[in-house]
């Protein structure tokens, strides 16, 4: 299990230091929502952030894309230092060619869906993928509760993976704690983000374990 911190929930202020205590606790993602206040109705952060942030940590830079035509960002992001860039499959006129992007650029592609968008939307880019993010929350702020339809399609996503021969890892995201943790993982979830169930209960190195727990 990867534990990706929703730095949404972290403090906005101190986000260089907050990333350093990620890495001193042991995590070895961290997640970044970038909201452009059009697809979802918040705002955030962009590319000059990351990258000014990219410069002082060693994180795996997993960077999602509640934004409305990210195919014009996407050598921006690169350039920012993402890791892994994930767009939404609703915000993504020619998904095919916007995967096959940022995988020319030099990052991991990954595919988000949200709660009520059918999984046979990724049918035609499985072999695309090197992630696909199942949102268990409406997009757009963090503290949300966790919807259980979640687990279901997590199953269905892990078997349309398998059936495809595919090694893309599975995401969830929104309302997961340490509590819905060992179900996530056995519905075949890889990658947990976390925000305000994360960071709103350090220190962060026993908040990592309280998961880890849970995963066991």
């Amino acid at each position: 299990m990867i534990l990706s911190p929703s730095l949404l929930s972290s403090d906005f202020g101190r986000l260089a230091e907050e990333l350093q205590a990620l890495e001193q606790a042991g995590l070895t993602w961290a997640h970044w929502d970038v909201m452009d206040g059009a697809f979802v109705p918040n705002i955030t952060f962009g590319p000059p952030v990351i990258k000014r942030l990219r410069q002082t940590s060693r994180l795996f830079f997993d960077v999602h894309l509640m934004i409305e035509h990210p195919e014009r960002y996407l050598a921006d992001f690169a350039e920012a230092g993402a890791d892994l860039l994930v767009v939404h499959v609703e915000a993504a006129a020619h998904l095919p060619r916007t995967l096959d992007e940022i995988r020319r650029l030099g990052m991991k592609a990954g595919v988000a869906l949200n709660p009520a968008t059918p999984l046979c939307s990724l049918n035609y880019v499985l072999d695309k993928l090197d992630l696909a993010l199942i949102m268990s929350v409406n997009p757009g702020f963090g503290g949300q509760k966790f919807m259980p339809l979640a687990y279901d399609k997590i199953s269905e996503l892990k078997a349309k993976l398998k059936a495809a021969g595919s090694s893309a890892l599975i995401q969830v995201d929104g309302g997961v704690d340490p509590t819905n943790t060992p179900r996530l993982l056995a519905a075949g979830a890889d990658v947990l983000v976390s925000g305000s169930a994360f960071f709103n209960f350090p220190p962060y190195a026993e908040r990592l374990k309280a998961f880890q727990m849970e995963e066991e």
